[in-house]
């Protein structure tokens, strides 16, 4: 396939690297000489413009840090105008289901497919194609974004209607971050009673109350160090999904405590 690919960074790197690999024809955004010589070693083609990347593209693939910026590149650039009809836009970065449904309701949006696809892994997980989707929009564009998705990404999971994928990945961060909170309280009560933090941290994934939270913890060494290494992204999913609590007159209820240990208010 065709593909267009903007946000080659962290996560969007591999992606790229795993869909050339698959033989996929990919264009990709790198707005700076080292972006681009990043982009060519993983056999894609650099340009510098989105409308470059979109520009006869089957598929376009969006792997940006926040809402905004994915408004940015989908509605204020002349991306959508510049995609063919048929051709289907995949939404990885993690937000509000709002933005999904805004851009998919965009009069330049007429003949292109929408999906939400939130992910859930890191690059390693990228690169050894075990990466979780949360897929969310129609039969038929669902249907055209799993080759795409398919170079990276096991399981891809259909979740329902578009924004369901946002929803689904909201709930799933909320209920991590919890979990990074109890682990957090978990390590001061080891304190107390006369533990350092390795050794608890050293025997907690072989027993009862270990998970993926107490795993990844584990690997980074110490609470404060995975903090450090996610606390950016937890804190913007953790704001979106309060925003949308409050909008529903609701909250996060038992959740919040453990939340706010992990990672504060916001």
């Amino acid at each position: 396939m065709r593909i267009g690919f903007i946000g080659a960074g962290r996560m969007g790197t591999p992606m790229i690297r795993r869909l050339t690999a698959a033989g996929h024809s990919v264009r990709a955004l790198g707005r700076n000489p080292g972006a681009r010589a990043a982009i060519t070693a993983t056999g894609a083609t650099a340009t510098g413009s989105v409308i470059e990347a979109g520009q006869d593209a089957e598929a376009v693939v969006v792997c940006v840090f926040t809402d905004q910026q994915v408004r940015e590149v989908c509605l204020d650039s002349g991306l959508l105008e510049t995609m063919p009809p048929g051709s289907v836009l995949i939404l990885h970065t993690t937000g509000s289901p709002d933005t999904a449904t805004t851009i998919a309701a965009d009069r330049a949006a007429a003949g292109r497919h929408v999906v939400d696809a939130p992910v859930s892994g890191g690059p390693h997980n990228i690169a050894d194609g075990s990466l979780t989707v949360f897929l969310g929009g129609s039969a038929d564009a669902t249907a055209r974004a799993r080759p795409v998705l398919a170079a990276y990404a096991d399981p891809v999971l259909a979740v329902g209607e578009l924004g369901n994928g946002q929803r689904v990945k909201l709930v799933n961060n909320s209920l991590f971050a919890a979990q990074i909170g109890l682990v957090t309280e978990a390590v001061r009560l080891a304190g107390e009673l006369g533990l350092t933090e390795a050794e608890v941290l050293s025997a907690l994934p072989h027993a009862s109350s270990s998970g993926r939270a107490v795993l990844s913890v584990a690997a980074k060494g110490s609470v404060a160090a995975f903090a450090d290494s996610v606390g950016d992204f937890l804190r913007k999913d953790v704001a979106v999904v309060r925003e949308l609590a409050d909008r529903l007159g609701s909250d996060l209820g038992l959740l919040d405590p453990a939340i706010r240990a992990a990672v504060g208010s916001g």
